[in-house]
């Protein structure tokens, strides 16, 4: 069994395949939710909620691709069952598919859309069971929400995105390093980052 690695750089069309799809998406992030402990194909229906036959053929097309690895296995009336951990902590698309016309990698936007899609459901989730993180009071006494929502579109120099890009690189980069706090007050945050730029109206490649 092989330990898992800090991060993976997803350069292949079948790993992107099997990340275009919300329930895949789901398993990993059950499994990333309750790192270090491995879970069961049974333990991960348990945590979406749904029935462990409808997740067996995703289960194994993650492992197939190396995202997902037999971490443990146990005995269990007789049958011997597999427990399974996500293989990296985290995942990052290979800029070569992002080069040339973006028509050349279909799969890339297909697992882009699985993952705002999964951002979106889990959000939704969290707000209608009222779960999401309480606002905290500041030093003013005025209420800091530990939450922010940013959208905004503006025209950037070439150089100056760059630097943009490599300050949120930076930023993840630097939480990556520090890995999971496991203090009684920490509390479990999601970061989806999302940038990119578009070529003038009219222009085309």
């Amino acid at each position: 069994m092989s330990d898992q690695v800090k991060e993976r750089e997803v350069n292949d069309i079948p790993t992107l395949k099997a990340l275009a799809d919300p329930v895949r998406l789901a398993i990993l992030n059950a499994l990333f939710k309750r790192e270090p402990e491995p879970l069961s194909v049974k333990e991960i229906a348990a945590e979406l909620d749904d029935t462990p036959t409808k997740l067996y053929r995703h289960i194994k097309q993650l492992e197939q691709v190396g995202l997902i690895m037999v971490a443990e296995t146990r005995l269990v009336s007789g049958i011997v069952e597999s427990r399974y951990r996500n293989a990296q902590k985290s995942l990052r698309l290979s800029p070569d598919f992002f080069t040339g016309s973006t028509s050349d990698h279909p799969e890339v936007l297909a697992a882009l859309l699985a993952a705002m899609d999964l951002v979106r459901s889990d959000f939704e989730d969290k707000h209608l069971t009222d779960r999401l993180e309480a606002p905290a009071v500041g030093p003013d006494g005025q209420p800091r929400s530990p939450a922010q929502f940013s959208h905004f579109s503006m025209r950037l120099r070439p150089e100056r995105l760059v630097r943009l890009r490599n300050q949120l690189g930076g930023i993840l980069d630097e939480l990556a390093e520090e890995g999971d706090c496991h203090d009684e007050d920490a509390v479990d945050v999601t970061l989806f980052t999302l940038l990119y730029a578009a070529k003038p109206t009219g222009e085309r490649p």
